[in-house]
């Protein structure tokens, strides 16, 4: 069996791990029959545990210490309440809750258990003192890790990372007007209403900015336009330019464009001597907020602008000016 998790690689550890989970479940079944308690399931043991550590506890409160959902754990009662180690039930000032305890039956399971967990104790020091890397330190950290960033979201990251090697971002020429007007007229039409200020900058976009001393950029992904944002040249004494018109391609999303397009117009921006960037957007809008955020736009409030929809005005601050 280990020769096929050499041809997967660690692609496969969720299913290693299951594999070593069933053989150490049924050694573990196998156990319980050498310590004279057959038909004890090694499932049952955190419940057992806790209620012979700990005395009676509600389904809630034992549900919580072992990380199971509560349905789980009323299952498993009704299994050991079955084999007579459990009562459930029992008096309890508030009625609404349902306390678990040990029978006699179960209290008497006590000793054989301690017995058999001291001398697992010492099988696995004998195989960590075998072993070149300590497997229950090596748990506890992934379990930490993990907890800090699933495996999901870090292979979504290695995705966005691959995916975005195949992004390219050129400058605006005349043949992407179409793709610069739909691709912001489907998002702003998704959620709100096109104004006059879009119409004026989607129709005529090298007009609008680009010949006022704007830019726009244009993201390609194997070739295809699939997303555009402009920095627009404002007439402001705060600010000198403005970052508008973002949108990418419902297609393409998830490829990590949106942030490459961020971080190129604020480049433009700085090559172009701008001090200060201006944006303004809506907060419905909590995926572009949050890209807004981690370019480090920051919120401002009482700037005039000509949209209904703003809700949330932002700066970039890149140099201070004297």
């Amino acid at each position: 069996m280990a020769e096929i998790f050499e041809r997967t690689g660690k692609v496969a550890l969720g299913s290693r791990l299951r594999l070593m989970t069933s053989q150490l479940t049924d050694d573990a079944s196998q156990l319980y029959r050498q310590y004279s308690m057959d038909g004890f399931s090694p499932k049952w043991f955190p419940v057992f545990f806790l209620l012979s550590k700990d005395g009676e506890k509600t389904i809630t409160a034992i549900a919580n210490e072992i990380g199971h959902s509560q349905p789980s754990v009323t299952k498993i009662i009704k299994e050991m309440a079955k084999a007579g180690l459990v009562k459930d039930n029992l008096k309890s000032k508030d009625k609404r809750r349902n306390i678990v305890g040990l029978t006699d039956k179960g209290t008497s399971l006590t000793e054989k258990i301690r017995i058999q967990c001291n001398d697992i104790e010492m099988a696995i020091d004998g195989i960590i003192a075998e072993a070149t890397h300590n497997l229950w330190e090596a748990v506890a950290e992934w379990e930490f890790l993990l907890e800090q960033k699933s495996l999901l979201k870090r292979v979504l990251e290695q995705k966005k990372v691959r995916e975005s090697k195949h992004v390219k971002l050129v400058e605006y020429q005349s043949h992407y007007q179409p793709i610069f007007k739909s691709l912001n007229e489907e998002w702003i039409s998704t959620y709100f209403e096109l104004e006059e200020t879009d119409h004026k900058a989607l129709d005529n976009p090298e007009e609008y900015i680009i010949q006022k001393g704007g830019k726009i950029l244009v993201a390609l992904y194997h070739g295809e336009p699939v997303g555009v944002c402009a920095l627009i040249k404002m007439e402001d004494a705060q600010y000198d330019y403005e970052m508008a018109k973002m949108a990418v391609s419902p297609t393409a999303q998830g490829k990590n464009i949106g942030w490459l397009l961020g971080q190129a117009i604020i480049s433009s921006a700085k090559e172009m001597g701008a001090s200060k960037i201006y944006l303004e957007s809506n907060t419905i809008l909590k995926a572009a907020i949050n890209l807004y955020h981690k370019l480090g736009f920051q919120k401002i409030v009482g700037h005039p602008t000509p949209y209904k929809r703003c809700n949330i005005q932002m700066e970039l601050v890149l140099n201070k000016k004297d």
